[in-house]
């Protein structure tokens, strides 16, 4: 009985883990889109990616 509470506990945490992950992950703008570029001028350009730079120059300046 107690190793099964362990697990449904366990398992709670994970699928809590993953929700919140999913929720975060969906809230971000599409890549090439007008806020998608106006969040990466104000990103330092030393933290960019290198396809975060190339899409940039494909959808925001071109």
């Amino acid at each position: 009985m107690m190793l099964q509470n362990k697990f449904t506990r366990k398992m709670a945490t994970v699928f809590s883990v993953l929700m919140i992950a999913g929720a975060v992950s969906a809230c971000s703008p599409e890549v090439g889109s007008e806020e998608w570029c106006a969040d990466l001028k104000e990103k330092p350009k030393g933290d960019w990616t290198a396809n975060e730079a190339a899409d940039f120059a494909k959808h925001c300046l071109f």
